[in-house]
């Protein structure tokens, strides 16, 4: 158990250190500072995808699916710390070098631990094939398939550059199938193992398959950046469509059991999946809004949206769901004063980040000049997820003392 504990403060703290880079990136608008902007955000991207979410449902994925007797084995132990250093490795060579030879091996280093790990929980925790266990050896399954994006840009650089449509759609592709194959698909296992009643098998098989279909298709949007093929968005939009109706079915799935798992949680478990729920429903809406063709040629021209949808996900959906399951399973202390305010503090910088954002973007879409004060509450606003997270480990920190 005191392991376990170690691990979750190990992953608010690559949370911490991502958010503080990101707070970096948002003050070297008011004033110049002598780092190089791209090299940080690098780092401040891969320690949050990798150190802050792959982490954090490595803890959870061991917490609730695998059986104790083999959660025990020393290898999970050893594979966590393992891949915290290659975490801290990112951390500390893709400020210095961007991509070089370092933070490449420690990059590298990661999939090859993750693989690892994708074997051992198949191992482990396939024996009784329940429907959440299928929905998180799905998420596995796209684990992988996701890293065929990496294994593909060292032959696109040597055959074709950095500036190729080759090495653009091998890093979409990656990025498409870690955020909505990888770590939504298990986010949502996770979740459904909240459930103690039985749910509805036949919504539960419809809902996996439009999913999965989804998924596959909407990568057709990213590559359709980089390609120009009409065929490309009328896919996109069949798998928005199917996405959208694959949480229709999601919906009527859980139907019955909402208002008794409602009454289980407490106000602040209640607030954060009330983030991660609203976050999907909006992320939905704007897939939905950009199959118009005159937003699809320049939704991903404008900077502001791109950063506010990947936020929008991994910050919102994501996260949203992990916060969720942390609390209401007391991994964070849901008596702690220090824990409630840290996720009012947090919630509020997201939300406001995310009305910022998209508010510029849509300044820019329309040829606009730039919000008065933008980066100045933009900054304010980050700061806020940086306070909310420093008082979430203190928290932590607050709850191994008293129990160890």
């Amino acid at each position: 158990m005191n392991s376990q504990k170690s691990w979750v403060l190990c992953c608010f703290l690559n949370f911490l250190i991502a958010s503080i880079m990101g707070l970096l990136l948002r003050f070297s608008y008011l004033f110049p500072l002598n780092v190089n902007y791209i090299y940080l955000l690098h780092a401040h991207s891969h320690v949050a995808m990798l150190g802050w979410i792959y982490m954090m449902i490595y803890i959870l994925i061991i917490h609730f699916f695998v059986p104790n007797d083999k959660r025990e084995k020393p290898i999970y132990n050893q594979l966590f710390w393992t891949t915290e250093c290659a975490v801290i490795g990112m951390m500390i060579a893709f400020p210095v070098q961007g991509y070089g030879l370092f933070s490449i091996i420690f990059s590298t280093a990661h999939i090859l631990l993750s693989y690892v790990f994708c074997w051992l929980v198949w191992k482990d925790a396939v024996a009784d094939k329940t429907y959440n266990k299928r929905l998180l050896l799905i998420s596995i399954l796209f684990m992988v398939f996701s890293t065929f994006g990496v294994w593909c840009l060292g032959p696109a650089i040597s055959t074709l550059g950095k500036q190729s449509a080759f090495y653009q759609i091998a890093i979409q592709f990656f990025l498409h199938f870690q955020f909505n194959g990888w770590f939504l698909i298990a986010v949502l296992a996770l979740f459904l193992q909240q459930f103690k009643a039985e749910i509805n098998l036949k919504h539960f098989r419809i809902f996996q398959i439009l999913l999965i279909i989804s998924i596959l298709l909407t990568v057709a949007f990213p590559v359709s950046w980089f390609v120009d093929m009409k065929i490309l968005r009328w896919i996109n939009a069949c798998g928005v469509l199917l996405q959208l109706l694959a949480f229709v079915y999601f919906y009527k799935m859980l139907k019955t059991q909402i208002k008794t798992f409602k009454t289980s949680l407490n106000s602040t478990t209640k607030i954060v999946y009330g983030l991660a729920f609203s976050s999907l429903f909006l992320k939905i809406s704007l897939q939905l809004l950009v199959l118009l063709p005159c937003l699809a040629e320049t939704s991903h021209q404008v900077r502001n949206f791109v950063i506010g949808f990947i936020h929008l996900t991994s910050l919102g959906i994501i996260t949203g769901f992990l916060f969720g399951i942390l609390i209401q399973n007391k991994m964070l202390s849901n008596q702690s004063s220090i824990l409630r305010l840290g996720m009012k503090f947090f919630i509020l910088g997201y939300a406001a980040t995310e009305v910022l954002l998209f508010l510029q973007g849509s300044f820019f879409y329309f040829n606009r000049e730039k919000l008065p004060a933008y980066y100045e509450s933009i900054f304010t606003a980050s700061f806020l997820i940086v306070s909310g997270l420093i008082l979430i480990v203190i928290s932590i920190i607050n709850k191994k003392t008293r129990v160890d």
